[in-house]
């Protein structure tokens, strides 16, 4: 990996570029994908299993680990706000549909920290159908 290869400043986009940057990443999930953009600091933390990720370099070893079985994601939206993001995905695990939402916190231009919460789909109760709409997915 080309460590001199120059990365975008995180912090200078705007909710539409970094949608844009976090479809790229999630169509390329490779060992390599978003290595030059994570701080040499960074850590992937899942506090529902109570794992973390320490390191860019343990990252891209957790990466290339999935081989061909990493997820197709989708990104629902994105929020940008001064050194933050947060991301609304779904993951489709070979048929099994799994939403998260990942904070993700910026120093130095780059991704710092990205603490994802993972949920499971449910089928919505029938008792609360006068008060609510369904959602397209």
């Amino acid at each position: 990996m080309d460590d001199q290869r120059v990365a975008p400043d995180l912090e200078e986009m705007d909710e539409q570029q970094a949608r844009g940057f976090l479809e790229g990443l999630m169509s390329d999930l490779g060992a390599d994908a978003g290595y030059e953009v994570r701080h040499e600091d960074f850590a992937m933390e899942m506090p529902q299993s109570g794992e973390r990720i320490r390191g860019r370099e343990r990252m891209r070893e957790f990466q290339a680990a999935f081989g061909g079985a990493a997820p197709a994601m989708r990104l629902r939206r994105v929020l940008v706000r001064e050194g933050l993001w947060v991301a609304e995905v779904v993951s489709d695990y070979g048929g099994q549909e799994v939403h998260y939402v990942s904070v993700v916190e910026l120093k130095d231009g780059k991704m710092w920290r990205d603490t994802r919460y993972y949920a499971e789909p449910f089928e919505a109760p029938g008792w609360r159908s006068r008060w609510v709409e369904r959602m397209e997915p």
